[in-house]
């Protein structure tokens, strides 16, 4: 199967690409024939888009612009401009566009019928653009707790070369007592890279997802019945999304809500459910379209212009820490006293720092020095001090209760009497204490 069967959103302004002299016009900014590009349009539309019922549609638009001489006397990036927004007057379809892009279109008129077929094997070149971009891995890390986290940004399928990088990933995530896997960012890519991964935490054999070609079903993939690394089925999982999780990442977080898997949390996905292919047309221009779709097993629906909605919707820029607050108390509940009381201490200060807690008083009313200790507010925050030592950063957690950042099992409780405050007491993870009275 070729990798990037499934694509993110494409782009849809048209791309310029520099010629050798400053002088030389980019591609975009070439005249073309607008005629000949949008009646290629036409016809590959007519031959290939996955609903039937909308080539008429597509048909109609295109052919009344053509008649008007919307596409006369323009360059490429205009023409590209015109004919994409005359597309998505007829359907938001977020993989149906049309690029500029002179060396993939040379490149898409040359290659021999079916070399883009899914069960065409994964060539050198994209073995190694795969190994490049480590297969969509771009991070493994421990957080606390032993909750593990992995940062993955494409789908990326080059054969048994991924199914290794996967194998070491999905070791990492089996050693964990949670896992976090972020999607916040993977625009998509191959359904055979979402088999292998999703299978990880579900039983073997199970039907996942079913695609349809020209509304009938042409291919259903099912759970792999063996994996190296071993299955994680009941392991605390969750899943971080956004705007930006489209395509094949939106089938992935499709099975973990519809099995109910694991937990999303961030933003509702992109809404790209249909899979595309790319063909060439006259000029130098690429055109991408829908070519099918895909059906969860789990729900019998796709997500085509709805997205996946998460479990915990968070702007996706603070969706970590909430996933990771969510796996402690989770890990909390089986603990020892001890580990419970760190888990739960942290799970606080994270949900803390995505939503607030409002202080009793004002923050400059905290304020001021207390002996050995200084508290000041820099950048919006409380900042402790001991001799003029390092600043530790704290976060409120209560009224008048305010933990440090970095180890939020030590807190400082100020004493307040009215609208003043008299002192503070530092109540350290150890369970020691510092009493500490207002000098100024």
């Amino acid at each position: 199967m070729r990798p990037h069967i499934l694509f993110a959103t494409i782009a849809l302004a048209p791309m310029a690409l520099s010629g050798p002299l400053p002088a030389q016009p980019t591609a975009a900014q070439a005249q073309v024939n607008g005629r000949e590009v949008a009646s290629a349009v036409r016809r590959l539309l007519d031959e290939h888009y996955v609903l039937p019922e909308m080539r008429p549609k597509f048909d109609a638009v295109l052919a009344k612009a053509e008649a008007a001489g919307r596409y006369d006397g323009i360059s490429a990036g205009e023409l590209a401009e015109r004919l994409n927004a005359d597309l998505h007057s007829v359907t938001p379809d977020k993989h149906l566009g049309i690029m500029i892009d002179p060396e993939q279109s040379r490149q898409l008129a040359a290659a021999p019928p079916h070399a883009g077929a899914d069960d065409a094997p994964p060539s050198a070149d994209d073995i190694l653009q795969a190994t490049q971009i480590n297969h969509g891995i771009s991070e493994l890390k421990i957080l606390a707790g032993n909750v593990r986290y992995m940062k993955y940004d494409g789908f990326v399928w080059a054969g048994p070369k991924t199914a290794e990088a996967l194998d070491t990933a999905m070791r990492f995530l089996h050693d964990g007592d949670a896992a976090i896997l972020d999607v916040r960012e993977n625009g998509g890519g191959s359904p055979e890279a979402v088999q292998y991964l999703v299978s990880h935490f579900l039983p073997p054999k199970r039907p996942i997802v079913t695609f349809y070609m020209g509304g009938k079903p042409a291919q259903g993939l099912s759970t792999l019945s063996s994996l190296p690394a071993g299955r994680m089925v009941g392991k605390p999982l969750y899943v971080l999304t956004s705007e930006g999780t489209a395509s094949a990442a939106e089938e992935f977080t499709g099975h973990i809500a519809g099995f109910k898997i694991g937990e999303l949390i961030g933003d509702t996905t992109a809404g790209a459910g249909y899979r595309n292919e790319f063909y060439p047309l006259p000029q130098g221009m690429v055109i991408s379209i829908s070519v099918g779709r895909a059906v969860l097993a789990s729900t019998g629906k796709d997500w085509e212009g709805v997205g996946i909605s998460p479990t915990t919707k968070v702007a996706p820029a603070k969706a970590l820490d909430i996933a990771e607050a969510h796996a402690l108390r989770r890990i909390a509940a089986s603990a020892s006293a001890d580990e419970k009381r760190a888990f739960e201490a942290r799970a606080t200060l994270l949900e803390a720092k995505v939503n607030p807690v409002e202080s009793a008083l004002p923050l400059a009313a905290y304020a001021g020095s207390y002996g050995e200790r200084s508290v000041a507010v820099e950048d919006g925050k409380l900042a402790y001090r001991r001799n003029g030592g390092p600043k530790l950063n704290l976060v409120g957690v209560g009224a008048n209760r305010f933990a440090f950042e970095e180890d939020p099992q030590t807190y400082v409780e100020f004493a307040v009497a009215g609208s003043s405050v008299t002192g503070f007491d530092l109540v350290r993870s150890d369970g020691s204490r510092v009493v500490a009275k207002r000098s100024n």
